[in-house]
Formats: C-alpha cells, sequence, structure tokens
C-alpha cells in the first residue's frame, strides 16, 4: 500500500521543528525576493523530490532524454553527489566515478551524444554551458535533483514522490526523511508517484488524488518501474527475469537509498534471495569486494548475482572480484512507464514546452550574435550501459 515504507523517529519530532525553521526561513527569502531565483532562455526542466534517497529520478531523467534527443541538443546538469573533484567538469570517456559521481557517470556512458556536467553552482553550470564552444549547441538543460536549488528558476519543475514513501505520511529531518515541509510540493509543475504497483485500482488513484490535494495547475502523473534484460557485466549473454527459476538463487547486490521495490520485484521469480546492502552511493572497497566473493561463494547453485546500473558504474574497474562472481554478474537496467495513458499528456506538456522556448532562446542568441563584439552577456527504446567494451 501506499506510504508503507515511512518510518517516523518521534524522539527526534523536537529536533525537526528546528530543522523546519531553518528550512522554511530559506524558502520564506526566496518568495520574498530576497533571495533571487534566475530564469534562463532557454528549457530548464528541474526533477527531483523532497526527501532523502531514491524516488527514481534517473530513470525518469534518462525518460526525458529519450524524448528529445532526437530533436534537440540535451544537456543534463548535476551536482554529482559524493565526486572527489570540485567545481564545473564536463564529463567525457576519460572521467571515472570518482571525478563526476556515479549518475553523471552512468548517464554519459548511456547517452555519449548528449553532454553531461557537475556543477555544485548550477546558475554557474548552466552559465558554463552556454558559453564553452563544445557546449555552446545546447538547446535544452535537464537538472537532476535540482528541486531545493531554488537560484535557477525552470521552466518545469517536476516532483518526484515515491509511492512507498507519500510525503504526506512523512515528517521532517531528522524524525523522517523530508528535506522540506510536505507543503513545498506547491512549487512543482508536475508530481509524477513513482514506483506504483502495476495493479493500482481506479479507488487507488482518487485516494492518492485527494490526499496529495494539489492545486488545479499542477498536474498529476503516476510512473511505474520496467525492467529490461539482465546484461552481463563482464562475460556470456543477456536474460530474461523470467529465466530466473523458482530452485535459482540470486545475490542482490546494491548500494542505493530504496532497494525494498527491488527486492519486492525479484520475489516472484525466486524466493531465494540474499541482500547485500550497502548505503547509497557506496563506494565499494577491497574488503567489500570481498564479502561479495564470500557470500557468493557460500550459496548454493543455480545462482546469479544481480546489480543495478547505478552500482555497476561504482564495481567496473575494480580489481578485487574474482572469476566466479565476475562470471555470474548481471546488471537489471530499469526504465519508467506512465501510468494511466500518463505517457502521451507527459511528452506533450514536455515537447510543447521545449518546443515554444527553444524558439524564444533561437531568437534571444540571434540578438545576442548581433550584438558588437565587446557587449557583455553575462525516443523511447531502451538502451544499457556496455561496461564490457569501455
Amino acid at each position: 500500500m501506499e506510504g508503507d515504507f515511512v518510518k517516523i523517529n518521534p524522539w527526534l519530532i523536537p529536533f525537526s521543528w528546528i530543522y523546519g525553521a531553518g528550512v522554511n526561513i530559506r524558502n520564506f527569502l526566496f518568495d520574498w525576493k530576497i533571495l533571487r531565483s534566475k530564469s534562463f532562455d532557454l528549457p530548464v526542466i528541474s526533477v527531483g523530490n523532497i526527501t532523502v534517497g531514491g524516488s527514481g529520478k534517473t530513470p525518469h531523467v534518462e525518460y526525458l532524454i529519450r524524448l528529445l534527443q532526437d530533436k534537440y541538443r540535451v544537456a543534463v546538469l548535476s551536482r554529482g553527489y559524493k565526486r572527489r573533484s570540485k567545481g564545473f567538469i564536463l564529463a567525457d570517456a576519460k572521467h571515472r566515478t570518482e571525478d563526476v559521481g556515479d549518475e553523471p557517470y552512468q548517464l554519459k556512458k548511456k547517452f555519449g551524444q548528449i553532454h553531461v556536467a557537475v556543477d555544485a553552482d548550477r546558475c554557474h553550470g548552466i552559465e558554463t554551458l552556454r558559453s564553452l564552444s563544445e557546449t555552446k549547441d545546447t538547446q535544452v538543460i535537464l537538472l537532476d535533483d535540482a528541486y531545493q536549488h531554488r537560484y535557477v528558476k525552470p521552466g518545469i519543475n517536476i516532483l518526484l514522490v515515491d509511492y512507498h514513501r507519500l510525503i504526506i505520511y512523512d515528517r521532517l529531518l531528522p524524525a523522517g526523511r523530508l528535506r522540506e515541509p510536505k507543503e513545498s510540493k506547491s512549487r512543482a509543475d508536475i508530481v509524477i508517484v513513482t514506483k506504483c504497483p502495476q495493479d493500482m485500482t481506479s479507488m487507488d488513484y482518487r485516494v492518492i488524488k485527494k490526499a496529495l490535494d494539489l492545486y488545479p495547475y499542477q498536474m498529476l502523473l503516476f510512473s511505474s518501474i520496467d525492467y529490461g534484460r539482465l546484461q552481463p557485466m563482464y562475460c556470456g549473454g543477456s536474460r530474461t527475469l523470467s529465466s530466473i527459476t523458482k530452485k535459482e538463487n540470486i545475490l542482490l547486490l546494491t548500494g542505493i537509498a530504496s532497494p525494498e521495490q527491488l527486492l519486492l520485484d525479484l520475489q516472484p521469480y525466486t524466493k531465494n534471495i540474499t541482500h547485500l546492502s550497502f548505503p547509497d552511493h557506496h563506494q565499494f572497497t577491497n574488503d567489500d569486494l570481498e564479502t561479495i566473493n564470500t557470500t557468493f561463494a557460500e550459496m548454493p547453485s543455480p545462482k546469479t548475482i544481480i546489480t543495478t546500473e547505478k552500482d555497476a558504474a561504482r564495481l567496473f574497474g575494480m580489481k578485487g572480484l574474482n572469476e566466479q562472481t565476475r562470471h555470474h554478474l548481471y546488471i537489471l537496467p530499469i526504465k519508467i512507464k506512465f501510468m494511466q495513458e500518463g505517457e502521451e499528456i507527459f511528452n506533450q506538456k514536455i515537447l510543447n514546452y521545449v518546443r515554444e522556448n527553444t524558439r524564444n532562446s533561437g531568437l534571444a542568441q540571434e540578438q545576442d550574435d548581433n550584438q558588437p563584439q565587446d557587449s557583455h552577456h553575462s525516443g523511447n527504446g531502451i538502451r544499457t550501459i556496455s561496461f564490457r567494451n569501455n
């Protein structure tokens, strides 16, 4: 049921009041124009959430990339969470997860034709993308995990809400997992309830719609997870999830914020699942790799290791996995699927916005090009990462 993964620590609620006071003051400063949000003359779409942990941002960003990349020059700008570098970096083939973060690394490997950049200062990142010779052809920018970054005013603000962690049932940090009060949902143009079960009823949709209590100008959509074929990380051929037998033993290896849904989705295929769960964005160590080797070796055959694309990005290139582990290690790619015919509604909303504002951006650029030289100006098929050939 919706909200079934929400856990509140009642003894921490007083600290949530203090945290909430700080967040509210910051939001008021933006609402009262004391702190300024900057708009840009090209389409900017933000995808984010107001909770700590995964709500499906990366697969929704990938959906937008597939939707736009054949018609427009797309750039993704992320802060590059947990990277060891500073400032603006334009991702390319030589960069590793330590340089740009695991999600930007994954996106660049998967969609090599788009620009992927990281910068904690999103305004500076957008300005740099527009000024660099290799990225000045950018026509639309996707901001990954930027709902709290209010210094940029996106043209479309997309808020993701995990079906299993609905914000209406949650509390502010540290008692709950909300980074902002649930009232902050009012800034969203589109709210997408993610990770929905496939068997939702009409009543389920109505209950959630009423509970979220959105404004008339806000669009509410629902999406679910759609799994692709298991892809071998090192050797062998791909296979379907349906090829997993009831007797097969699965070692599920995750370093993501919310692995519960993945665990639930694998259980119809086999109940024999051993879960090695690491923290979100975990940087694997040699001791971790030895734990993986040992755990897998102790499992009875037939057996398989399944991990996520994000975890594969951090595992690839490490030397500690033994031959048996490497031979049985598969990546499970995911994409999102809209429910209740939401795909057509969402696509039309995005494409209309980008089309109209790309035209305006082109006019602005043409006017800029006519200024004196000394003027100052501040698809839809799934594709998976191939690690074996990189």
